[in-house]
């Protein structure tokens, strides 16, 4: 199979060495994910309840779970060089396991993908005008989806174009806001809402991670070592997470409310175009380029078709424009939620395979030498699945501690005691792959 470097980006096959990035390089992508105009709402949310240093405590722990699990898991992906879909077949879930996780992280980033693209509209709509809020969030989402189709170089320098712009003009707009209060009283004000129990807030502060770890190993099989992979998971995570989270704290406290459209509004009005737009296009793209790498497998492993990432890129791109577009952004904390509870034991129980139980390690390991994908793999584990459904219910019925981590503690806890009783074993073992080498000169480094 011919790989088309730079567009499919090796999305069926091992990323080679050649291929690898510099950590600086996905460092720069990571904080763009993490540094969106959404951590900002999420600051301003949690500042709407707590004081500024609850809230900052808040952010600081949920971010610090958040950098645990996906530095477990991107060190996966980094090893094998390997995206989410494909490291599940050998990670606890078989090829019917990897292509149900497939269609699962694939809706849910198309969701978020509309989330984000309707947080967009809805700030276009007040500060531009001009057009209603639907054909705005045609527009966000199919510029977005341009940007996605062009691969990982296209990414990385849209990451370097817009980060930039997207801070300084923030930065300006938080700076005029705060300049109009005393920041001492600030730090010590009353938040302007009722409380949330410190559990809640850690829950909501870790709401935005619960898929990127997950999807870590998207990112990281471009990562040239596991030291690159802390590296850049830790700053592109830390900087954005704690400095644009208590931006969003302070400004609720200061405008005594979480609108933060309003207040960029009232701050730099329409140089807030940039803010939304640098905002949206740095995070969704990634949003985007993982959902097209999912329903991939989804439909190579149910139908027996390979599609172009490209090709299904820009149908996922339009599909999450019309979600945008009939507004999903209604439904987001009812969607924030089930992710709350559905992913993380996805993440628990490939980290309990990989490090600890070790199932399948050996086909991995045998077959990264000759850069090939292992040439077998289990149809199906039901363990997994059922472990999967076990972990998710009971992290949302339990009514003590915090959701995703129960969640998650919970999967890989059962997957190792499963593993020990020998009921971990796989059913029906399929040809995974082609045997495909993934061979390649080194891509230009943006």
């Amino acid at each position: 199979m011919k790989i088309v470097k730079g567009v499919d980006d090796y999305s069926s096959a091992r990323v080679p060495t050649a291929a690898r990035y510099s950590w600086r390089s996905l460092a720069v992508q990571r904080f763009g994910q993490n540094s969106a105009l959404i951590v900002v709402i999420f600051g301003a949310e949690l500042g709407t309840h707590l004081t500024f240093w609850k809230a900052m405590l808040a952010i600081l722990v949920g971010m610090l779970l958040f950098e645990i699990v996906a530095v477990g898991v991107g060190i996966i992906g980094m090893r094998e060089g390997m995206p989410t879909y494909a490291l599940a077949r050998w990670t606890g879930f078989g090829t019917g396991g990897s292509s149900v996780i497939s269609l699962v992280i694939g809706l849910s980033m198309i969701g978020w993908f509309g989330i984000q693209t309707g947080i967009a509209a809805q700030g276009l709509t007040a500060i531009v005008g001009g057009l209603p809020m639907w054909l705005w969030a045609v527009v966000c989402g199919l510029v977005v989806t341009l940007i996605s189709f062009k691969g990982i170089r296209s990414m990385a320098w849209t990451a370097y174009i817009a980060v930039p712009a997207f801070l300084i003009v923030i930065a300006w707009s938080i700076g005029t806001e705060l300049a109009r209060h005393d920041l001492t009283e600030l730090l010590r004000s009353a938040p302007p809402s009722t409380s949330l129990t410190m559990l809640q807030a850690i829950a909501i502060a870790s709401g935005p991670g619960v898929v990127q770890a997950l999807i870590s190993p998207d990112m990281t099989r471009f990562n040239r070592s596991a030291a690159d992979v802390v590296k850049q998971t830790v700053v592109g995570i830390s900087l954005g997470g704690l400095v644009l989270g208590g931006c969003g704290v302070l400004l609720a406290h200061a405008a005594r409310t979480s609108n933060i459209n309003a207040i960029v509004l009232s701050s730099v009005g329409w140089v807030g175009v940039v803010i939304i737009v640098a905002g949206t296009v740095k995070v969704n793209d990634w949003n985007l380029y993982s959902s097209g790498l999912s329903v991939m497998n989804f439909v190579q492993s149910v139908f027996g078709r390979r599609l172009h990432r490209w090709t299904v890129t820009a149908a996922l791109g339009i599909a999450g424009t019309v979600v945008a577009a009939v507004g999903v952004l209604s439904q987001f904390l009812g969607f924030l939620t089930l992710l709350g509870v559905a992913m993380p034991p996805i993440t628990g129980i490939m980290i309990a395979e990989y490090f600890f139980v070790r199932r399948w390690r050996a086909d991995l390991e045998s077959s990264r030498a000759s850069g090939q994908l292992p040439a077998h793999a289990p149809a199906w584990v039901p363990a997994s699945l059922v472990i999967w459904v076990l972990s998710s219910v009971a992290g949302a019925v339990i009514p003590v501690g915090i959701s995703s981590l129960n969640a998650l503690v919970l999967a890989m806890v059962l997957y190792v005691l499963a593993a020990k009783l020998g009921w971990v074993r796989g059913f029906g073992g399929t040809r995974a792959e082609p045997a495909v080498k993934a061979v390649g000169q080194p891509v230009e480094q943006p």
